[in-house]
């Protein structure tokens, strides 16, 4: 049963995970890839980063096993390098705007995935793991510090994709 830490944290993503799942409930290809402006990223780049990044927390940094991304083919079913730190952190406007959307099954697929392994990694995690120490960009902390970070990250851009389905269709999302 998993502790404290690891309840409050499934509570939050699980409930991020549903809205993002309600904002995009029903959008084509088309709307998933469309930018607000050109400084701005799409809905679908959004959800591929914040799967990107909760794949690599949960598989790299917190399991030191080997992300989905790579082990289940997911780099390839988009079209990309398979590279594990490659998250979408640090990318320019025009790399975000190169970006090519997958299509839909293959983006909410890979978003599933990884929701399903965090899930299960999270459901197993106890007080003494969640007091482990890992070493992460910023140095050493505790993996419930860890999932914090990864909680925060999740709940961010999930509220984009969100205003994103508002601004271009209206509520919708909200139930």
């Amino acid at each position: 049963m998993p502790n404290a830490v690891a309840a409050t944290a499934i509570t939050a993503l699980q409930r991020n995970w549903d809205m993002v799942s309600a904002a995009v409930e029903g959008l084509d290809d088309e709307l998933l890839r469309r930018r607000p402006n050109n400084d701005s990223n799409s809905m679908s780049w959004l959800i591929w980063h914040m799967t990107r990044v909760a794949d690599r927390f949960i598989h790299s940094r917190l399991q030191d096993g080997q992300q989905l991304w790579v082990a289940d083919g997911w780099a390839a079913k988009f079209g990309m390098e398979a590279h594990p730190d490659d998250i979408g952190m640090g990318w320019s406007n025009e790399q975000a705007a190169a970006w090519r959307t997958p299509p839909r099954p293959v983006l909410l697929g890979y978003y599933a995935a990884v929701n399903a392994a965090a899930l299960a990694f999270l459901q197993g995690l106890d007080a003494e793991g969640q007091q482990r120490e890992i070493t992460g960009p910023a140095g050493p902390q505790t993996v419930g510090e860890a999932l914090g970070v990864l909680v925060w990250d999740n709940v961010v851009h999930g509220g984009q994709v969100a205003y994103l389905r508002g601004y271009f269709k209206g509520l919708g999302w909200f139930r």
